[in-house]
């Protein structure tokens, strides 16, 4: 009631000052709607969960307002959740309320920010708040922040505040400042260097602390850590650019906190040994990117270390609950069906990674990339490794042709915490051609088959995808378990949908048949299980 009763204090403020100098102000918005309507398939998995056996039909909503006048910016967002497996794919949520609001003042050189605020500083190691919505990630700090621009080239920023929980927040309190600068040679020089530093502190609240305490007295002697309520981390960065070059480096450190490991080995109080208990220990993270480019040509290569980097709002937060430090992914965000079926997730316990990718043009019809990247444990064990390359060839705006190759190992045991399976391997060709019928008609083709004895076994992938621009996009694909593993069967996964387009206006419906599986964006990654049913989104702006 209080968060409906702000949202309408804060509508009619806005309607009030936008009457009396309604010249002045600028008001925009959107939409978003996702509904899901679901179709028991015990074949594949798609039961046993509420919205098949019961509920049949979830939606999650998202309404967001903005307003600008007068040097203030001012937004609020409605967020619902109806029978929503959104926030856990093995669950059901409902509720609805006001999942943001901000206002924003620049007042010459300090800028005052109140409210859910999303920010970052470096490339998001040390801290970082964000939203992913097909993760179910919404990690904002309620608080404030002020930044005040020192001089030209120095920015300073300190914020305080609570992390956002769904309609709620933690309790733990959260603090910090940073610093950025710039400095660049003189007029006609091609260099510049941009470095800079965070701090902050964490404190946990009572109830935690005790919760935590109380967990740990359920330990073993040799098991048993301390319980602390401060935690400090900070971080170093800088990025130089020297005519076609750009480096970047950062370093972070945070001091010993209760972390939980799922594989650390905990001894039962019968002697037995079992996994997964809360570790005490500090933690770093080391990363680096370096990268060339000029025309028809660049490579780019990063690596990170990582040792217990994991920094969230609470101790017993999981998955990508409680967030506060982002680890940015160390392999290829990969799009089409296959190529993407086997993502890695970052593990904050522990990895060491590095990526390299080249493109070259020889001429305007060609472009050819290759792409390899590499993650294993602290101790070497391999997690996941991939080998990509594609060529793209294209006549003018007539057609154009992608086609390539990629080969992995993914550590199935680690990613999705399954004992005793063994590393998948998989091939993977794929193929995607586009062919322009007329000046607005398109049709696009793609297909893929991976190879591997692991998991489900092979698959089999095809698309074929007819657009009418501006207005309509129609799909229709089937991904085959062509050597099955885990079914008696072969089985189709079909999908089919229709995209209408009218302006600033979206809509999307389709029939959706999906197999259990990763789904990935930026690193962060999660299970989703099998789904069977009609699938709506709207997407409309203002």
């Amino acid at each position: 009631m209080k968060r409906l009763l702000l949202l309408f204090l804060l509508l009619g403020q806005i309607h009030i000052c936008a009457k009396a100098q309604s010249n002045d102000g600028n008001i925009s918005g959107s939409l978003e709607l996702n509904g899901n309507f679901f179709i028991r398939d015990s074949l594949i998995g798609a039961a046993n969960l509420p919205q098949y056996d019961r509920q049949l039909f979830g939606a999650d909503a998202w309404f967001d307002l903005k307003y600008s006048n007068w040097g203030f910016d001012f937004g609020v967002r409605f967020d619902l959740f109806n029978n929503s497996n959104l926030l856990n794919p093995q669950g059901s949520y409902t509720d609805q309320g006001i999942g943001r609001w901000y206002i924003r003042k620049q007042m010459e050189k300090l800028g005052i920010e109140v409210g859910y605020i999303y920010d970052a500083v470096g490339s998001g190691l040390l801290y970082r708040f964000y939203e992913e919505r097909p993760l179910a990630i919404d990690n904002a700090l309620y608080g404030v922040k002020l930044s005040y621009q020192l001089t030209d080239q120095i920015l300073v920023k300190g914020f305080t505040g609570k992390q956002k929980r769904q309609f709620d927040t933690y309790e733990s309190i959260l603090k910090g400042i940073s610093i950025d600068g710039f400095l660049s040679g003189a007029e006609g020089s091609n260099w510049s260097i941009a470095p800079g530093a965070a701090v902050i502190h964490r404190t946990l609240d009572d109830n935690t602390v005790d919760l935590l305490v109380s967990t740990l007295a359920t330990y073993t002697q040799a098991d048993r850590i301390g319980a602390k309520y401060n935690t400090l981390a900070f971080n170093v960065y800088n990025t130089l650019s020297i005519g076609n070059f750009t480096w970047f480096a950062e370093a972070g450190y945070k001091t010993g906190e209760a972390l939980f490991d799922p594989f650390a080995v905990r001894t039962n109080f019968d002697g037995s040994k079992s996994l997964g208990k809360f570790v005490n220990t500090d933690g770093y993270v080391l990363y680096s990117s370096l990268s060339y480019a000029r025309k028809g040509f660049g490579i780019s290569a990063e690596a990170r270390r990582t040792d217990h980097f994991g920094i969230r709002a609470s101790p017993f937060a999981t998955l990508n609950q409680g967030l506060i430090n982002f680890l940015p992914p160390m392999t290829r965000v990969n799009t089409y069906r296959l190529t993407s079926r086997y993502a890695p997730a970052i593990q904050e316990l522990g990895e060491q990674a590095f990526q390299v990718e080249a493109r070259y043009s020889p001429s305007k019809k060609i472009s050819l990339l290759a792409n390899v990247s590499s993650i294993t444990d602290l101790d070497g064990l391999l997690l996941y490794r991939e080998i990509l390359g594609m060529v793209t060839f294209k006549k003018s705006r007539k057609y154009r042709l992608n086609a390539g190759l990629q080969v992995q190992r993914y550590n199935q045991e680690i990613y999705e915490v399954k004992p005793g399976v063994p590393l998948v391997e998989t091939i993977v060709p794929f193929m995607d051609f586009s062919y322009k019928l007329s000046r607005k008609k398109t049709i696009r083709f793609e297909s893929q088959y991976m190879s591997t004895d692991e998991d489900f076994g092979s698959w089999l992938f095809g698309l074929i995808e007819y657009s009418v621009a501006p207005k309509w996009i129609l799909t229709i694909s089937d991904m085959y378990n062509i050597d099955p593993k885990k079914t008696e069967q072969a089985i189709n996964y079909y999908t089919a949908s229709a995209t209408y387009v009218h302006g600033s206006n979206r809509f999307e419906f389709g029939y959706v048949k999906q197999v259990e599986g990763i789904v990935c964006s930026g690193g962060i990654c999660r299970l989703e299980p099998a789904f069977n049913g009609f699938k709506l989104n709207v997407r409309s702006s203002f």
